[in-house]
């Protein structure tokens, strides 16, 4: 089966662990880098744009001695100009590893399926599971052990919400998601994380979710290619900002994460992404520490499967 990782569990609960105590140890000890992508490229498919996520990745690749080859939509045109299943075939064709920032879930699925690489999904509207990734690494460093701690993750049921679900899975992470009517997690995710051991809970009210919280989680209430939703999003999320008020409902030495970008008056007040509770920038860095040591991983994994074919 191709190594890939379109959601965590793809990896398993060991290989998650394995890869965060690497990119925590090569995160405080840049010197022992393994160069293990030295005279291999990665291709970086961006559908969706996004700075962080083209650096990280970009960074990773060249501190992995790599070389990151980042390809627009425009060069593409995935399902008009070439299907995605040709695409996938052609850039397999030059490099080790293939990333890919999407806005269906579908289009990822059906480009592993047709090669043998890594395929690695770097967003899609099902999942972002290296930005869950970066968040338990974050949490590790404030914690020391994620086990046992709960995350409340305040807004809508997401991409992110998602991933954070299967993350708890993986971790022994507490995870309360906080919704307003109709923008709640999908019951699908919830049953399959539980099913994975996770400890998921669902409620309709931020404070129920803080109360007693580590850390506080909130994203974008209006996302890429959902423009024409925002002012009934709006709406919708009227009283749901993250704010010092809603901060004080969680544990004293509660944390507060956001996955970028952030719309301060909006899901986060300034005072709160601002302030001493905030990680967001070392969040943000851990994209890069964890999306590498990802890499890593599955290429470890699919020379694991070439040698016991």
């Amino acid at each position: 089966m191709n190594a890939r990782c379109l959601e965590l569990d793809d990896l398993g609960a060991t290989r998650v662990a394995n890869l965060l105590d690497r990119a925590q140890r090569w995160k405080e000890h840049p010197a022992e880098v393994a160069r293990v992508l030295e005279g291999r490229g990665v291709a970086a498919l961006f559908q969706k744009p996004s700075a962080r996520t083209r650096s990280s990745v970009e960074m990773a690749v060249y501190t992995l001695g790599g070389h990151p080859i980042y390809v627009r939509e425009e060069e593409v045109s995935i399902d008009t100009r070439e299907s995605a299943e040709d695409v996938a075939r052609t850039l397999a064709s030059f490099v080790h590893l293939v990333a890919a920032r999407v806005f269906e879930h579908a289009t990822l699925e059906r480009m592993a399926d047709v090669i043998a690489i890594p395929v690695v999904n770097l967003l899609s509207d099902a999942a972002h599971p290296v930005q869950a990734l970066a968040d338990l690494l974050t949490l590790r460093e404030q914690f020391v052990s994620v086990e046992g701690r709960r995350l409340a993750y305040i807004g809508d049921g997401n991409n992110v919400a998602a991933s954070l679900a299967f993350a708890a899975a993986m971790s022994g992470l507490e995870l309360v998601v906080a919704s307003p009517h109709g923008y709640e997690l999908d019951p699908v995710v919830v049953d399959r994380a539980r099913n994975l051991g996770a400890n998921v809970e669902l409620v309709g009210d931020p404070y129920d979710a803080t109360n007693g919280a580590d850390a506080v989680y909130t994203d974008t209430w209006t996302s890429m290619g959902q423009e024409d939703e925002r002012v009934q999003r709006l709406r919708a999320f009227d009283g749901w900002t993250v704010d010092a008020t809603l901060m004080k409902a969680a544990a004293p030495d509660a944390v507060f994460l956001h996955c970028l970008p952030a719309h301060r008056g909006e899901e986060v007040t300034a005072e709160v992404i601002d302030g001493p509770q905030s990680l967001v920038w070392q969040q943000a860095e851990n994209r890069m520490h964890s999306v590498r040591s990802l890499f890593v991983e599955l290429l470890d994994r699919d020379r694991d499967d070439e040698g016991s074919g």
